[in-house]
């Protein structure tokens, strides 16, 4: 892998539609309008049991799709899980396990990049304690996102907390996707989050946003902000 491709700016901002239908969706995106390309869809819209007519309506309007699985079960599993998904004109799909279901997932994924999620950006060091994880949470992250670009993953989706560290460790070679991203002071449940210009000047590639988005008094001129200051930092 010779590193990842150049980001139109418009492409930088993903907005995950975290929606209960997929009217609610639709509405979102035809709110933003031309303002936003790229979306999340997720697992609450693929319960929904409608998402694929989302991603097929994303897809014909021209909009960029990354599809957020986190793919987790045994390696054959996850190869065919993965395989349903080409030919539907998505970006991006995400895979989240060990050696053997990455490189399932990647080897599988015909027309689109895999992504491996390193660690969840809810998750703190008790967290990994509870779970038994002997090691802190930037080992983990550097450990999974080595293994992602030797099995064949486009990138990783990390906090924006462990982006220095991953373009030090592993250079240019792989995309890096943050969520977690909080343009104020965060409330909510995530636990290691950055704000936009944080994250863009630490390297990373594409910022997933949701509720500063979706749960903006105005959600419009809530993305022109974001989108905004990732100029600011990126340029024109």
């Amino acid at each position: 892998m010779t590193g990842p491709p150049a980001i139109p700016l418009e492409e930088r901002l993903i907005v995950a539609l975290d929606l209960p239908a997929v009217s609610d969706a639709q509405a979102l995106v035809k709110l933003l309008g031309t303002e936003v390309a790229f979306y999340k869809v997720g697992l609450e819209l693929f319960m929904s049991g409608a998402a694929f007519t989302l991603v097929d309506w994303l897809t014909e309007r021209g909009k960029k799709v990354f599809v957020d699985l986190k793919f987790f079960d045994v390696p054959a599993t996850v190869g065919r899980a993965v395989r349903q998904l080409n030919g539907r004109g998505i970006t991006f799909a995400t895979v989240h396990g060990n050696d053997a279901m990455m490189q399932a997932a990647a080897e599988a994924a015909e027309d689109f990049g895999v992504l491996a999620v390193t660690v969840l950006t809810s998750l703190d060091r008790g967290d990994l304690d509870d779970l038994g994880f002997g090691c802190n949470v930037t080992e983990l992250v550097i450990s999974r996102a080595r293994r992602a670009v030797h099995h064949g993953c486009v990138g990783v989706v990390a906090s924006g907390e462990e982006t220095v560290l991953l373009r030090k460790k592993l250079d240019n070679s792989l995309l890096i996707v943050v969520p977690g991203i909080r343009p104020v002071d965060n409330q909510d449940d995530q636990k290691r989050t950055v704000s936009v210009a944080r994250a863009l000047q630490d390297g990373a590639d594409c910022l997933v946003v949701g509720r500063p988005i979706r749960d903006a008094k105005d959600p419009l001129a809530a993305a022109c902000e974001i989108q905004k200051q990732i100029r600011a930092v990126i340029g024109s």
